[in-house]
């Protein structure tokens, strides 16, 4: 792997226009657990299989016990960002990393210090009501109440999180295909690439020197100009 590294090292060095794109596994050394994994969420035992419970329709007719799994599983405040993380937020004060895209909605990048971030699928840490439109912190979701959060008009306070059923945010979605298409270096990491529309995004890349860092193999390899097996943030911390 040392001569990877190496690799990887001269690729950052010479570019100026570098785009991540990551998912669950660039959380998961900060303690949050994936979804595919055999110890994801997705193959863990509930009443309902979490899929389901994360689906817009659950949502609307199962609200309360929605709530219960929410945050249980979905919300961890205590989480901290990892080398990872603190290794993207370096580069982009560097000038080398232009943008993060996130398939992540945990906040951890902004909390290390990035400040382009596309969060494909939303964030735990924006809420707002549904009748109103008024925005609540996540407090509201995980301290301020103990079952269905409400505002102050009686109106459901939802998370501002993409769920099953649920399109994504089209601006969101534009702007990161417009910094993927951009770049001159596009760094994957920490995701199966399993999830659409976002890993749909790919196809947007022009360049190429795409790096592909996860621990087990992707789609697209064969495409690469670099694969290296690994976690994100073991790799990351090298560089």
């Amino acid at each position: 792997m040392d001569t990877q590294i190496e690799t990887l090292r001269s690729m950052i060095r010479d570019s100026d226009n570098i785009v991540f794109f990551g998912g669950a596994g660039v959380s998961t050394e900060s303690g949050i657990p994936d979804f595919r994994s055999t110890s994801g969420l997705y193959n863990q035992r509930y009443e309902h299989p979490p899929e389901t419970m994360l689906s817009h329709g659950f949502f609307m007719n199962n609200t309360s016990e929605f709530y219960r799994f929410y945050r249980d599983k979905m919300v961890h405040l205590d989480a901290k960002p990892n080398a990872a993380h603190f290794k993207l937020a370096e580069l982009e004060s560097d000038g080398k990393l232009k943008a993060v895209v996130t398939q992540n909605i945990d906040n951890l990048h902004q909390t290390a210090g990035s400040r382009c971030v596309y969060e494909l699928h939303g964030s735990v840490y924006r809420n707002f009501c549904m009748r109103c439109g008024k925005p609540y912190p996540v407090e509201s979701i995980m301290t301020d109440s103990r079952d269905v959060p409400r505002c102050s008009c009686t109106g459901i306070i939802k998370p501002d999180v993409v769920l099953y059923d649920e399109p994504l945010d089209q601006k969101v979605m534009e702007d990161a295909a417009l910094a993927i298409k951009d770049a001159d270096v596009l760094i994957v990491g920490g995701t199966s690439l399993n999830v659409y529309p976002a890993a749909g995004l790919l196809r947007h890349y022009r360049g190429g020197k795409l790096i592909l860092i996860n621990k087990s193999e992707l789609p697209h390899e064969g495409d690469a100009a670099l694969v290296i097996r690994g976690s994100i943030g073991e790799v990351l911390r090298q560089v």
